[in-house]
């Protein structure tokens, strides 16, 4: 089992700069890159502060110019925001940049907020359209002259420019949560990347056991692969508490998540405050004291005994999720004890 870095430029408030957070995301890859990982991921969010990230793809082509081995992953591009040239052609020109090193990761979208300023307010439940026209037609553009007459997308006959280095083409993935996700990505040779959140273990063995139906529903097609997000903090053995700091963080993560799905209120200037606590009154999945259990989160030992759980279940890739809410230094001080004391163990 390989590890990745799953990261955006997290602000929570105006005393971190835009310049400054994205000195903070290039720190962090290259942490995991010389630490052995495989990928970095970075995803796409319009408006919110929290993920601070309009486009993956400038971003990793900057940190492409940073780094040497580490592959470069959008995780992932919204399939309703994107037209098919354009994400075939971008695309394309990341792996271009970046030597053969793109990965990538598209999903149908989650945030209504998002979808009512950039999909015409289109339900955001019914984006799994776009994602199933838009992944075959990049993969035609990327191969040559290519004409689309689609439900959604029509042009001419059109290609990609430029060509990517990655042949037959860069791989790609599908966010999967529900079964037909699942079957869509393994019958089109698409890998899978899936997010247990704030559900255990047995969340986790669900998701792999609906990507091995798949699987075995189809054959004729080279098995994909998995990989697990998960959120993820290793703290000092010396500190009986040092979870709780991990846990409260992500807990507020959760909070501000749960206040953006909701699309009720307005944000000011990208910045929306999140959920009380005495919401989830009745909710102890966001406790501190349950997030410890569900998030990756323990000692440099706990955290290899749990994550032979993942080995196990034949997961491919896990990807440390680093988005917390905590300081760019407790971020940076888990991943190295991550690096220095649990990657090892996988070796």
């Amino acid at each position: 089992m390989r590890f990745s870095l799953f990261a955006h430029m997290e602000r929570w408030d105006e005393d971190v700069s835009p310049a400054r957070q994205f000195e903070n995301l290039t720190e962090l890859t290259q942490i995991a890159e010389a630490g052995g990982f495989g990928t970095v991921w970075i995803g796409e969010h319009h408006s919110m502060e929290y993920v601070a990230s309009p486009s993956p793809i400038p971003q990793l082509a900057y940190l492409a110019a940073r780094t040497t081995t580490i592959r470069l992953g959008a995780g992932t591009i919204i399939a309703p925001f994107w037209n098919p040239l354009r994400a075939a052609g971008e695309t394309a020109l990341l792996d271009v940049i970046s030597g053969g090193r793109a990965e990538i990761g598209i999903a149908r979208g989650a945030h209504q907020f998002e979808f009512d300023r950039m999909a015409g307010g289109l339900a955001a439940a019914d984006g799994g359209g776009h994602l199933r026209e838009l992944v075959p037609a990049v993969r035609a553009l990327w191969r040559g002259d290519y004409a689309h007459d689609g439900e959604i997308w029509r042009f001419p006959t059109s290609t990609s420019v430029p060509k990517p280095v990655q042949r037959p083409n860069p791989p790609m993935w599908i966010a999967a949560r529900d079964p037909a996700s699942h079957d869509f990505a393994v019958a089109n040779g698409c890998n899978v990347m899936v997010t247990p959140l704030m559900k255990g273990i047995e969340e986790v063995e669900n998701l792999v056991g609906k990507f091995n139906t798949a699987v075995r529903a189809h054959p004729e097609v080279p098995r994909p692969e998995l990989m697990v997000l998960r959120h993820t903090h290793v703290h000092s053995p010396g500190d009986p508490e040092g979870w709780r700091p991990a846990a409260e963080g992500i807990q507020r993560y959760y909070r501000t998540f749960d206040a953006w799905f909701g699309n009720r209120k307005t944000p000011e200037n990208g910045f929306l405050e999140p959920s009380p606590v005495s919401k989830f009154a009745e909710r102890p999945e966001f406790a501190p004291e349950s997030l410890r259990r569900t998030a990756v989160i323990g000692t440099p030992e706990e955290v290899v005994e749990r994550l032979r759980r993942y080995e196990e279940l034949g997961i491919d890739e896990y990807s440390f999720w680093i988005d917390n809410s905590l300081s760019h230094e407790e971020k940076r001080a888990s991943l190295e004890l991550f690096v220095k004391e649990v990657v090892p163990a996988f070796r």
